[in-house]
């Protein structure tokens, strides 16, 4: 058989050509989001569902790519069990909250583990960006996977990422890949939007605040890498059992405190870019 032949860099290409190659917007799109932490478990799947209902619920025509294909989540957190309907050249999205979905959770038993190598990774990206009838978005929000590996390169080198929102919890040992995510983007020109600090506090019965991942340290992190700091998400039990039983908490309480919270970024967003 012959070897693949590895994909090539926006350095090695403008070598070759004198010029680096324009990105390709996704069809269907006008603005494309991604949703990154380079950390797992700081709840980065939590705010890609929760901002696209957001979105959706101050006008926008949204869609949500599940881009983390090790460890998809949107199929649980929406309740999508059924597969996408396919014409045999594309797939059609499934339309859940008046939300456009695409996972590889739609394609493969939610419990069967994806043990794929980078070249099958890249091929599963370049079909939710390019075989998906992705219709008419204002905005697609991408639930990126933690990490700097395949699945990101692919993205910030060949599709054209309007702008990223990086979140994570304040404790150092999270901070660290966050700092290796923001040298990441900046090196591959993806205009960071600002991090958010998720998880950053939980108020007890005695209404007092517990910050048990820290303090600042989000913050802190966005002024040293001069990026805008967006803002704090508290912990809240309500917004776990939501995503659990597949109505996230920006649809099933939208006047919720955290919804509100959501909502203002969502708010950001809309006047940034229409």
């Amino acid at each position: 058989m012959p070897k693949e032949k590895p994909e090539l860099s926006d350095a090695m290409r403008k070598k070759m050509t004198g010029k680096i190659p324009e990105k390709n917007p996704i069809k269907g799109t006008k603005f494309t989001i991604a949703i990154s932490s380079a950390k797992g478990g700081v709840g980065k799947s939590t705010f890609a569902t929760n901002l696209a209902l957001a979105l959706k619920n101050t006008g926008c025509k949204v869609g949500l790519l599940d881009a983390d294909i090790y460890g998809p989540s949107i199929p649980k957190m929406f309740n999508i069990v059924e597969k996408p309907k396919s014409d045999g050249q594309k797939l059609e999205p499934i339309l859940r909250y008046d939300v456009q979905c695409m996972s590889i959770g739609f394609l493969a038993d939610q419990e069967t583990p994806m043990i794929w190598r980078g070249p099958m990774v890249t091929s599963a990206i370049k079909t939710f960006t390019q075989k998906v009838n992705w219709n008419n978005l204002d905005f697609i929000i991408v639930d990126m996977p933690p990490g700097t590996g395949d699945t990101q390169l692919t993205f910030s080198q060949e599709i054209k990422m309007d702008g990223a929102i990086i979140v994570s919890t304040p404790q150092e040992v999270a901070l660290l890949d966050v700092k290796r995510g923001i040298k990441m983007f900046d090196k591959l020109g993806v205009k960071i939007l600002g991090l958010v600090d998720n998880m950053s506090f939980f108020i007890g019965d005695d209404g007092k605040k517990y910050k048990i991942f820290g303090e600042g340290g989000v913050e802190k992190t966005a002024k040293e890498f001069k990026k805008e700091f967006l803002g704090q998400i508290p912990i809240n039990p309500e917004v776990g059992r939501s995503g659990d039983n597949g109505i996230p908490i920006v649809e099933s309480n939208p006047e919720h405190e955290i919804s509100k919270i959501y909502l203002n970024f969502a708010n950001k967003i809309k006047l940034t870019y229409l």
